[in-house]
């Protein structure tokens, strides 16, 4: 999908750990890479509606804050094998880029600090790095501040 939309994006591979406590920490590690630059993404309903939420992975979502970015009113987080069945990907690989459907998505706020950022490339072990505009303009991302 970033290669249709003609976005720039490094993708970085690494051996991963089924038995990793957060697959987010594990990539930050694996890669070298500052935990504020890797996000990861979680899937949420909001008003009944199935939505993604962007967070760096020491830290995480807000669903208040997620319902407020999108005007709703009640977040709770999504059952896994809803977010497995409607993203078509497998949880820890789960990237906001390439879902079956596209949901709304709210990308944290602190992204915007980073040149590039690093999101799930769509399974455990492969995470693409890309410019947080870039993100937000595949996404047809709000921004708002929903990491805690």
């Amino acid at each position: 999908m970033l290669h249709r939309a003609g976005i720039e994006f490094t993708p970085h591979s690494y051996v991963h750990d089924p038995r990793a406590d957060s697959f987010g920490m594990e990539a930050a590690r694996a890669l070298g890479v500052e935990p504020g630059r890797v996000f990861k993404t979680l899937m949420a309903v909001v008003d009944g509606e199935l939505c993604v939420g962007v967070v760096p992975v020491m830290g995480s979502l807000d669903l208040k804050a997620l319902a407020d970015a999108l005007g709703g009113k009640r977040s709770q987080m999504a059952d896994a094998a809803q977010a497995q069945r409607a993203t078509g990907y497998v949880i820890g690989g789960i990237s906001p880029i390439g879902q079956k459907k596209l949901h709304r998505t709210v990308i944290d706020k602190s992204a915007a600090q980073w040149s590039t950022v690093f999101v799930s490339g769509g399974r455990r072990g492969l995470e693409a790095e890309v410019r947080p505009d870039d993100l937000v303009r595949i996404t047809r991302a709000v921004v708002a501040r929903i990491a805690r």
